[in-house]
């Protein structure tokens, strides 16, 4: 019994996993070289996609015992997705600072994690594209050469821009659009936003951004604003999950000023949410999860209790930036249908 039991604990703390765990002491043992990068999708190829409306992949998925249904077929509004760090581990080719979007190895990663466990929030309401794109490694954000870090989330964005333009040429038709993300992808959907919304022609058809696992300041678009309700379109909401009472050491390198959403009540304020507000998450095999978290806003961070789980009394993970969208995974689904609803509303 007691082999079994940890066993169990064992599986359950990749319950809420939506990366591979990040290994921090990976590194890369040479500077970018822009000579030596992988060679530039073609989004014409769905094979450059990890999600479309009209092929069959990661982002269909159901959690098991939701009683939920796929929406994309009848879904009026586009999320375009930006997955985040999975490119953790030691290189296994010639490309270092980012990754080859043909790596099969890869692929599977992304789409058995972040496409499966964050992409599908949002396919109830929404069809659902997630380009692939070369995504810069995790050690990016780790180095102290600025023109390294610069240079490989250059490259990432190149294709993210790239996909976006090649979307909005051949999908989009004049439909409304949701911009969703998690960490290195956030970092993109900022500049993607600034480009092609902020205070553009594009800004009429943004139902809402969905910046998630990053630090975003209220002031980082000029005419995009952090929404305060449930309800309110055309703003951002964000996010970063951390155990009650902890402070991450890299708190002042943003965190200190950035929007924090509490994901139970969509405001900003700092009161608490209990779990029965948390209509559900996703875990282990990409199960549903009732009454998942609870919540609460303090200067910037989002506080949660340890999950309410079994054996949450052997948790002790202070950061809980993998479950940003695990843990509140059908709040997020419900108000991406409450605000589609008011979008449609409006005069």
């Amino acid at each position: 019994m007691r082999k079994g039991f940890f066993s169990y604990l064992f599986l359950f703390f990749t319950l809420f996993q939506v990366q591979l765990y990040a290994q921090k002491y990976v590194i890369l043992g040479s500077h970018f070289d822009s000579a030596n990068v992988p060679l530039s999708p073609d989004y014409s190829l769905k094979d450059t996609w990890a999600a479309l409306p009209d092929k069959e992949d990661a982002a269909d998925k159901l959690p098991l015992k939701s009683n939920l249904k796929d929406g994309q077929k009848e879904a009026k509004v586009d999320v375009f997705f930006l997955h985040p760090t999975i490119y953790t581990y030691t290189p296994k080719n010639q490309y270092l600072w980012n990754a080859d979007v043909h790596d099969e190895e890869l692929n599977g990663l992304v789409d058995n994690s972040t496409i499966l466990n964050q992409a599908t929030a949002f396919n109830g309401s929404c069809k659902v594209y997630a380009p692939r794109y070369r995504q810069a490694h995790y050690y990016s954000f780790l180095t102290k050469n600025a023109d390294d870090k610069k240079q490989a989330l250059d490259l990432a964005y190149t294709d993210v821009k790239s996909a976006f333009e090649y979307y909005l040429q051949h999908w989009n038709q004049g439909r409304p659009i949701i911009i969703a993300s998690h960490s290195q992808g956030t970092v993109l959907a900022k500049r993607l936003l600034k480009e092609f919304f902020d205070g553009k022609p594009l800004q009429k058809q943004l139902v809402e951004a969905y910046l998630i696992g990053i630090a975003t300041a209220p002031d980082t678009f000029e005419t995009i604003k952090p929404s305060q309700s449930a309800e309110e379109t055309g703003g951002f909401v964000s996010w970063n999950t951390f155990a009650r009472g902890f402070v991450p050491p890299y708190y002042k390198d943003g965190l200190d000023k950035a929007v924090c959403t509490n994901p139970l009540s969509w405001k900003l304020n700092e009161d608490f949410v209990s779990k029965k507000e948390n209509k559900g998450g996703v875990g282990l095999k990409f199960t549903f999860i009732k009454e998942a978290a609870d919540a609460q806003v303090h200067e910037g961070l989002l506080w949660i209790n340890k999950p309410y789980v079994r054996g949450r009394a052997f948790l002790n993970t202070k950061i809980w930036h993998r479950a940003d969208i695990n843990l509140f995974w059908m709040n997020i689904r419900e108000n991406v249908a409450l605000r589609t609803q008011q979008y449609f509303s409006q005069p």
